[in-house]
Parts: C-alpha cells; structure tokens; sequence
C-alpha cells in the first residue's frame, strides 16, 4: 500500500469517492467535504459554488491541496475541512463523555459502546432513544458528549434537533394518504395538479415519491458524465454567509426546472431535494392547506407529537437543544460557527422540519405498525427500486429498505441532516415494534469521514442484533 494513502487500500479509496460523489449535496448529507485518493495521494475537495455577482452557477469542481487524512479530517456534517491542530478525540478528551443518568441500570453496554463511538470519533454530542421492550419501560434512551462548545453539560435526552431529510417520510405518508383518500393518483401526472410548472407528463406522483422523475436537485446534482453542477448556496462557506436567507417552495422548484433534467421520467433514480418540495407544494394544492396545518391534522395531532414543528422562516430551535457547529476558513484562519439558528426554507417539504427523538419513535413505529396507511400503501412506500442508491438501503417511496443479513433482518430508515452541524437518525423494524432514533452534533474536532458508516452501522446492528456490533 502506497505511503500517500494513508491506511487507506485502493479500493477502499475507490469505493469513498463513489459513495461521496453520490452523496455530496443530496440532502441526506449535504455540505460533505470529501477526502478522495487520487493517484495515490489524498486531497480534500469540496463541490459547488454559486457566483456572488447573482450570476448563474460556476459549473465547476474545487480542490484544495493535498492533506494528509490523520491531518484533516471531512466535516461529515460540517461540510468543510477541519483545522490540522484538532483531533478526533477532542471532544471526549475532558472525560465528560459518559452515559446520561437516564440509560443508567438499564444494562445495554452494546448500546452504550456503540453511542461512545461517535464522540471518540469526533462529534460532539449524541442522544439516541432506542424502544424494544428490552429496556426499562420499553426503552433505554441515553446521551453522550456535550451540549455545547465550552460547557460541561451533556445533550438533553428530550432535545429538539433540525431532522433534514427524515422530513421526507413525513410528506410521503401525507401524500400516500391522500392517495388512499382518492385525492391524488399515484401514478397520475403531477402536471395535472400543479400545471404552472410546465413539468412534463410523463412524471407522476410516483415518481416524486420515488427519486425517478429526472428532475436536477437545486442544491446541486451531477451531471451524467459525473461533472459536478452547483445549485442554490447549500454547502461551504456559501451556504453559512446565507444561512438566514427565506426561500419560497415554489422558487426552489423554479430554479431547478431551469436546469437540465438528469435522465427521462423513469428511466433512472436519481435522489433530488426538488422531487419533495413538489411533493409539499402538490400536497398544499389538493387539500386547499398549509403543509404545516395537514401534518398537524394527520399526523401530529393523532400521535400526539408535541416536538414536531415545520418552521416555515423560523430560525430557532425550541428549548431544550443541543448546539451544532460548522467549522470554516476565513481570511486564512480556522473558525468556528455556532449554527443551531439556520433558516431552513432552503429544503422546504425535503429537509427543513424539527423534532425530538420521542417524537421520530412514535412516527416511525405507528407508520410501519400500520396505523396511518392501509396496507397496500405501506406496502408500496417498503418497495425498493433497484437502480437506487445502496448507502442506507434501497429506496422506496419516502424511506430506505435495508438488510442487515440473516441475523439481524430488515430495518427501514430514513436518515438526515440540514446543511451543516446536525444529523438524524430514524430507523425501524418492520412491525415497528423495535425502532432506534438519534441526534448527532458536530463540534470543533476533527473527524475521519470514511469511519462513519462503520459508526452507523455498530449503532444499528447493536440495536436490532441482539446485541451484536459491527465486524
């Protein structure tokens, strides 16, 4: 193995830069910063800018010099490269990362291994509640690292969190239930209800749900040759000098449609922030209300979700919450930038609502328990397209379909984040009787972006194994 990459085989290298050309901008984890082999050395590379003369997007890619991976780590999260003199176990060095006292005597040491991880690795907090009648009362909930920057304090086990594109979930169930309802065809044109788009017929409602309707993510997407073309300020320095900007769901929309489409309706998958704020805007036309107002009626109010809240403009996280930064260069120095206030209109109906750990339980559980679609719709969100992206699973209709192999089973999930500081976790088994959701912050430490999915998956398998971690 060559010295330049850095413990890193070849293939190992070959497979990160596919998952992160994949993945940059996509919502799930927008603002990545990537740390990709070429030739043998390792470089940090950052994608998409816009001009700031307000002239059309640069179509362009930008790399910086080559680091060293144990130098710099990618902001998984943060979506920029971390100052050299941070390491991954900053955020654990003053030993205050320990279990909260409500996973106390509820004797899960899988989990709590699992959860430590994280913080070892670099971020700084996590809460995770993980319901299978294994724990006390049902559920062992617990939270490690910090709340914030310069505080002792641990994160609130109840604490509210931006939950990027798990809102995707959510406005597919709307949807589906309104396809149950007779109000929307599901394989209907999406014309036929929003017609002053002008969006070709061939896409259907479907195909929204599905990522396959071929329409460029406005936060920015690849070209099929693999080019890289920006969209709206989502990620870098860019998106955090814009971050309290308002955007309307239909200028979102408008902008994308004003760029070349990826492939014909249905003839790829390809996943796109622009297919879900449709999705929120179709949802609006055909019911006469306000996407916020048909959530509240159908899901929130039934559930009795009491931390769920679509923001609208609103910039501020309900109290309790645990802070998120994002780490950035300004005039050739490291700084860092408190981000728990950010607009979120920029992913309206893809990624911009708030909740609670609580709150994403008892969604995820009641909807694949079968208490807010009838079968056959619940059916169709489970079935997953083949051409779709593998990360998290297959995709269906507004969730992924995962196997984790003949010991675990099949877990259904949608994971998330806002442009920068936060991510989300959603995960369940198929009769939502064994869910796990989470909320990880990132601080001012530096993190190895190829340990995450090794993160995620001990987490995952030590919640739905019966104990058994990542190999």
């Amino acid at each position: 193995m060559g010295r330049g990459n850095h413990g890193f085989s070849a293939a190992g290298l070959r497979g990160l830069r596919e998952v992160l050309t994949r993945h940059v901008g996509s919502g799930r984890v927008p603002g990545l910063v990537a740390l990709i082999g070429r030739s043998g050395a390792t470089h940090a590379e950052a994608f998409g800018t816009v001009r700031r003369d307000g002239g059309a997007p640069e179509r362009r890619r930008t790399v910086f010099r080559p680091v060293a991976v144990t130098a710099l780590a990618a902001g998984l999260l943060a979506g920029t490269i971390a100052p050299a003199a941070a390491t991954a176990g900053a955020a654990a060095a003053d030993g205050s990362a320990v279990m909260s006292e409500d996973a106390a005597g509820q004797d899960r040491p899988e989990l709590q291994k699992a959860v430590q991880a994280f913080i070892d690795a670099g971020f700084l907090g996590v809460q995770v509640r993980v319901h299978d009648e294994r724990g006390e009362r049902g559920e062992w909930t617990g939270s490690t690292g910090r709340r914030k920057l310069g505080a002792s304090a641990k994160p609130p086990t109840n604490g509210h969190f931006w939950v990027g594109s798990v809102t995707k979930t959510f406005v597919a169930t709307v949807v589906l239930q309104l396809v149950a309802e007779g109000e929307i065809g599901l394989d209907a044109p999406v014309a036929g209800y929003l017609p002053e788009f002008g969006l070709d017929r061939r896409i259907t409602v479907r195909m929204l749900l599905q990522h396959t309707s071929g329409l460029f993510n406005y936060t920015g997407d690849l070209d099929p040759d693999g080019t890289w073309v920006p969209g709206l300020p989502a990620t870098g320095k860019e998106w955090l000098d814009n971050r309290f900007r308002s955007y309307r769901p239909q200028e979102l929309v408008r902008f994308a449609l004003s760029r070349p489409v990826k492939f014909a309706p249905g003839e790829d998958w390809s996943y796109s922030n622009t297919n879900y704020t449709l999705a929120r805007l179709l949802i609006e036309k055909v019911t006469g209300h306000s996407f916020d107002a048909e959530l509240k009626r159908r899901i929130m109010g039934p559930l009795g979700l009491k931390g769920t809240v679509v923001p609208g403009d609103r910039t501020r996280l309900p109290r309790p919450y645990a802070h998120g930064y994002f780490r950035h260069q300004d005039a050739g120095q490291w700084k860092v930038t408190d981000v728990s206030r950010q607009n979120p209109s920029l992913l309206a109906g893809a990624g911009d609502m708030i909740s609670t750990t609580r709150d994403l339980q008892t969604f995820f559980s009641a909807l694949n328990g079968g208490k807010l679609l009838p079968d056959e719709l619940l059916a169709e969100m489970r079935e997953p397209h083949p051409k779709s992206d593998p990360l998290y699973g297959r995709y269906g209709l507004g969730m992924f379909v995962k196997d984790l192999g003949p010991a675990c089973g099949t877990v259904l999930n949608h994971n998330g984040s806002p442009p920068a500081g936060y991510a989300a976790l959603m995960y369940s088994s198929p009769d939502g009787s064994r869910t796990l959701t989470a909320s990880l912050t990132v601080g001012d430490a530096a993190f190895d972006l190829a340990a995450y999915p090794k993160l995620l998956d001990g987490l995952v398998k030590a919640a739905f194994c019966d104990g058994q971690t990542a190999s």
